[in-house]
C-alpha cells in the first residue's frame, strides 16, 4: 500500500503524519500512545487503507514531531487532532486511539461529535484504580515482560525520540485526565479493544469503559498485551474494519 510521510503546520505546530491509500467510504485517523509515534500504527494504517484513506499522526513531542514550549494537555491535543480532521479528512472519520491516544480521541468525540462516525479505544487509559505514575510504570514493565524483539526494539526506538521532561509532562496530564467522566457523553458507536494479557488496561477497567459508553462494544484481542498493535496489524485492523462496516 502506497504511503506518504507529510507535515501538518497550522500556526507553527509542525506535526508529522503518514497518509496511506486513497478515497474510500470514509477516512481513518490514528492517534498513538505516550512515548510512541505513528510508526506503531504503520501496519494497521496500511491494512485500513484498503477501505479508505488512513492518517497516522505524530503528536507534538513524539515521533518526528518537535515538542512545543510546554507539554500539551489532553484537551489541547484533542483540539489539534480535530483541526487536522477538518483540514485533511473528508467527512466524519473512524477515529482510533491507543493508550494515551484513547484519552485524546475520547475528548474529541465528546467535544466534536460531528467529526466522528465511529470511535475505537485500544487499551484505554488511565485505569482509575491505579492513577499514579509508579503504578502505571510497574504495569508497563509487567506487560512488556516476555514480549518479542519487534515490540521491544520499536518501543525503545520511539521512546528515545522523546525528551524525558516532555514525557513526564505528558504523563502528569494523562494522570489528571479522567476518561470515565467523558464516556456517557460520547454519542458515536464505540469499539473498546483490550489485549487479553494487557496489565495496563485490565479486564475490569475496560469492562467499565465499555459499559460507560451509550453505544459501546467491548472485544478482546487474543494473546496480546498493551502493545497489541505493534506485534502485527492483525487481528486489530480486521476488528476495526468489521466494526466500521467496511
Amino acid at each position: 500500500m502506497k504511503s506518504w510521510d507529510l507535515r501538518y503546520d497550522p500556526d507553527g505546530v509542525n506535526m508529522a503524519y503518514t497518509e496511506c491509500g486513497g478515497p474510500g467510504r470514509g477516512d481513518f485517523v490514528l492517534v498513538h500512545g505516550i512515548g510512541m509515534g505513528r510508526a506503531t500504527f504503520r501496519g494497521v494504517a496500511e491494512t485500513l487503507a484498503a477501505a479508505g484513506r488512513s492518517f497516522a499522526l505524530d503528536l507534538p513531542g513524539f515521533g518526528d514531531s518537535p515538542q512545543r514550549a510546554e507539554a500539551d494537555s489532553i484537551v489541547e491535543n484533542a483540539e489539534l487532532v480535530a483541526r487536522f480532521i477538518e483540514d485533511r479528512a473528508t467527512g466524519p472519520v473512524v477515529l482510533v486511539g491507543h493508550s494515551m491516544g484513547t484519552q485524546i480521541v475520547a475528548e474529541l468525540a465528546m467535544r466534536r461529535p460531528e467529526l466522528v462516525s465511529e470511535l475505537v479505544l485500544i487499551a484505554p487509559t488511565i485505569n482509575r484504580r491505579e492513577r499514579t505514575a509508579v503504578q502505571q510504570g510497574l504495569r508497563m514493565v509487567q506487560d512488556l515482560w516476555g514480549e518479542g524483539p519487534r515490540v521491544l526494539l520499536l518501543g525503545v526506538y520511539e521512546y528515545a525520540k522523546t525528551s524525558p521532561l516532555w514525557f513526564v509532562g505528558r504523563l502528569r496530564r494523562m494522570l489528571r485526565h479522567r476518561i470515565e467522566l467523558l464516556l456517557p457523553l460520547i454519542p458515536a458507536p464505540t469499539l473498546v479493544l483490550r489485549g487479553e494479557d494487557d496489565r495496563v488496561a485490565p479486564r475490569d477497567w475496560t469492562t467499565e469503559v465499555g459499559r460507560g459508553l451509550p453505544r459501546g462494544t467491548l472485544q478482546e484481542i487474543p494473546g496480546r498485551g498493551h502493545e497489541a498493535i505493534i506485534k502485527s496489524a492483525e487481528p486489530v485492523a480486521s476488528m476495526i474494519l468489521a466494526f466500521a462496516g467496511r
